[in-house]
């Protein structure tokens, strides 16, 4: 073999060897931005993940909250029916059958509220609020400054937590 001969075979097995370096490389490289590419799905459906479980589970305390909402409203008849016999009973001499009424009215109060529900303060002379009263009625002003303020409560409002379930029934002045 010439040396000519030699020096060719060796620059060939050079380019051989760089070729086959670059394709090492290109192959790694490919690995790299795949396994980049993973990683980031991977984050994403983790990211997904955790948003789902935190929505479901404000979801289900919310629904928790508000299980027994049916319920309350329903029984809330009840409670206005306690409070009118009560105040119809205390204008009798009827002392014993006031008791009555009474023990039964704060068991069920007592038994309501101990499940969260709550009554919405409103007393006549408050400022009337559409978004948290409900007028049934206006009627003109006793007083000038009783105008756009409430002047009697129909029917009391009650709240099961932060929500409203039933807003107060009240009159304005006009």
């Amino acid at each position: 073999m010439s040396k000519e001969e030699i020096q060719n075979d060796v620059e060939n097995e050079n380019i051989e060897e760089q070729v086959v370096e670059n394709q090492e490389i290109s192959v790694e490289e490919d690995l790299q931005i795949k396994l980049k590419e993973e990683k980031d799905k991977f984050l994403r459906l983790f990211a997904e993940f955790e948003n789902y479980k935190k929505r479901t589970s404000k979801e289900r305390i919310e629904l928790f909250k508000t299980a027994n909402q049916d319920v309350m409203v329903a029984l809330l008849p009840v409670l206005d029916d306690f409070d009118r016999a009560y105040g119809e009973i205390s204008k009798t001499k009827e002392k014993d059958l006031l008791k009555g009424v009474e023990l039964i009215s704060n068991k069920l109060k007592n038994l309501l509220q101990n499940k969260g529900l709550e009554i919405v303060e409103v007393q006549a002379g408050d400022t009337f609020d559409a978004d948290h009263h409900e007028a049934i009625t206006q009627i003109p002003a006793p007083t000038p400054d009783l105008k756009g303020k409430i002047i009697d409560v129909i029917e009391k409002g009650y709240k099961l937590g932060e929500k409203v379930i039933r807003f107060p029934k009240v009159v304005i002045g006009q």
